[in-house]
């Protein structure tokens, strides 16, 4: 198939299963694209085994205030589906009797769960002392009711791990829309302000950045020395780490490739990047991540595959982690997203 006739259905994207056939047929003749499968298990990593569980990542839905074009969430104001209070309620029992130390909480964004305030109260009384919200910061500004997030992220030592794409306007505004640079730097000023990665805070405010192309991230230290230079002397912005995250050819993302066709090359350059050594952490091994509705999935990435993990317990409402911690993880040619170059995952670089 051609990059041609693929775009001309692209309408089909929307589809979990038609994303799978693109990743692993596309316009690749047979053999000509090594399969994930056969690369990890030239260097001994076949089947990919769990480690000990260290976190819960949680989608509390995939509403949010912004519609950005490499998300692979697909999320947007006009989408409806958000984690129930019934769904959260179970996820609490099972962080009452998880091995996981952090729980990962991230959307759509997460703030705009009417029940996230309630659940992080609820979540700390039950024992979890490493909280992450993943915040596009623009929810802060974007209705009165959010203006005191910074407040309350601190009243209980919420890790914030906040998307920003690039230092400058421009790049920033053209991933994620006009205005969007501006309400971001206005957010970290605030968090700045109430504690947030200051000298002796324990506090924690690290930054996401996602190429805003068909390319991979550079090096993740230099990138994030280049921000805390920029930020700090343009607008005396202080934060604690970067994350440089590959973005994986999945959903919005797949469909810009294809109507951009950058899709085959870009496909290659994961290929070519493929490093065996970021297979040792990549975050299917250390994670469980929950769906809205309660599914469970080996990472963020394949629950947008709809690749539900591999075990007889399948939802949250039947978890049992000694059965999770034995099963085989889910694996398709998305992955080489995770295991080019330094690694990528929700963390950052995995080497």
């Amino acid at each position: 198939m051609s990059l041609k006739s693929l775009k001309a259905r692209e309408d089909d994207l929307s589809s979990p299963q038609r994303q799978l056939e693109l990743l692993s047929e596309g316009i690749f003749e047979e053999g000509e694209l090594p399969t994930f499968k056969d690369k990890i298990a030239e260097s001994g990593h076949f089947p990919l085994k769990p480690k000990k569980l260290e976190i819960l990542q949680l989608n509390l839905g995939y509403m949010c205030n912004q519609v950005c074009s490499h998300c692979h969430v697909d999320a947007g104001p006009d989408r409806k589906e958000v984690m129930t209070k019934e769904t959260m309620q179970q996820c609490l029992e099972v962080i009452k009797n998880t091995g996981a130390h952090t729980l990962d909480l991230t959307g759509g964004a997460p703030e705009m769960n009417p029940n996230f305030r309630w659940f992080v109260e609820e979540a700390s009384k039950a024992g979890i002392k490493d909280f992450i919200a993943r915040s596009n910061l623009t929810i802060i500004l974007a209705n009165k009711k959010y203006h005191d997030l910074p407040d309350f992220f601190k009243k209980h030592n919420v890790h914030v791990v906040s998307s920003l794409p690039f230092y400058k306007r421009e790049k920033t505004d053209k991933q994620r829309g006009n205005g969007v640079f501006d309400k971001s730097i206005k957010a970290l000023q605030l968090l700045n302000e109430v504690g947030y990665a200051q000298p002796g805070s324990d506090l924690k405010l690290d930054l996401v950045y996602n190429p805003s192309g068909a390319f991979l991230p550079t090096n993740q230290a230099a990138m994030e020395n280049d921000f805390k230079k920029a930020l700090k002397e343009d607008f005396n912005i202080d934060f604690n780490s970067l994350f440089a995250i590959t973005n994986l050819p999945i959903s919005r993302f797949l469909e810009y490739l294809i109507a951009s066709e950058n899709y085959e090359d870009y496909m290659y350059s994961l290929v070519d990047a493929y490093n065996p050594a970021a297979v040792e952490n990549v975050m299917c091994t250390n994670t469980i991540s929950i769906s809205w509705d309660g599914w469970l999935y080996d990472c963020d990435f394949n629950q947008m595959l709809d690749l539900k993990v591999n075990s007889k317990v399948k939802h949250i409402s039947e978890y049992n982690e000694d059965l999770l911690n034995d099963r085989n993880i889910i694996i398709s040619q998305h992955c080489y997203g995770c295991t080019a170059g330094a690694g990528s995952s929700c963390q950052g670089s995995t080497i």
